[in-house]
């Protein structure tokens, strides 16, 4: 499927995850409106994909509802609508959460939680009109409670929640809503704080952006609601949610293959 005469709208797209999916997005054939808070990554960005004529950038804050109407706005004033939505931009401050201080939490619900709820509201009429898809980015910790990242575990949980239950109330209609989550990605959201991610966390096979950039195109064009990496971590996330005991058994094992990870990971970064 081409996403030529498409327009799609891909917040945290200066780096990582959300920049190789406009990258993607524009060699399909697509419009792409770039969103972050840093103006100069967000320029750099938009220089490597180059055809200004297609890019558009916007710097604003996602945990603003006001800075998401003008996206939205400027998205129909330049391209003349929206065909898609991102919700890749996600905020993660690690550690448990009597050691972290109370904005700091209230940033991860508002950006990983409130903001593509907000943002998919403001752009639904618009993807109403001529079709179109809305794709959250969420994670693996959104199908198991991770301890060391409660609240990020919350966001994506309830994120996953809100893009299944959007998907029903779309059922009929010419927008599809999905999900992608993904276990760790080989991006500076996870491998510039490798020494403060939990350990469990990578025991999981690490994928690149661009892997998940291409779960992201496949949800768009054929609507599936969920896509997961690894799927055999996606399975195992599945049951250690549905059986507590068995999480707690198998943990010690899985914190122990990540910790070894970790340390294949600082050898190869020369850490």
């Amino acid at each position: 499927m081409s996403f030529t005469n498409h327009t799609v709208i891909v917040t945290g797209a200066s780096l990582g995850v959300g920049r190789a999916t406009a990258e993607h997005f524009h060699r399909s054939g697509a419009n792409v409106v770039l969103v972050a808070r840093r103006a100069e990554p967000l320029e750099q960005a938009a220089a490597a994909i180059g055809d200004r004529d297609r890019v558009l950038t916007m710097t604003a804050d996602v945990a603003d509802n006001d800075a998401l109407e003008r996206v939205v706005d400027a998205t129909v004033e330049r391209f003349g609508g929206v065909q898609g939505l991102v919700n890749n931009a996600g905020a993660h401050f690690r550690g448990e959460v009597g050691k972290r201080e109370g904005h700091e939490l209230s940033t991860m619900v508002d950006v990983n939680l409130r903001a593509p709820i907000v943002l998919s509201r403001l752009a639904l009429p618009h993807l109403m009109t001529k079709g179109g898809f809305i794709v959250n980015v969420a994670s693996l910790a959104g199908k198991v409670p991770l301890d060391g990242a409660a609240t990020y575990s919350a966001t994506k949980f309830g994120l996953r929640a809100f893009s299944y239950a959007m998907a029903e109330e779309l059922r009929g209609t010419k927008v599809s809503v999905s999900v992608v989550s993904p276990g760790p990605i080989d991006t500076g959201f996870i491998m510039d704080e490798l020494d403060e991610v939990e350990d469990i966390v990578l025991s999981q096979t690490i994928c690149t952006a661009d892997d998940v950039a291409a779960m992201i195109l496949a949800c768009a064009r054929d609507r599936q609601v969920e896509r997961e990496y690894p799927v055999s971590g996606a399975k195992l996330a599945t049951l250690a949610y549905l059986l507590p005991g068995l999480r707690r058994m198998l943990k010690p094992r899985l914190v122990r293959k990540g910790a070894k990870q970790k340390e294949r990971l600082r050898r190869e970064r020369g850490g």
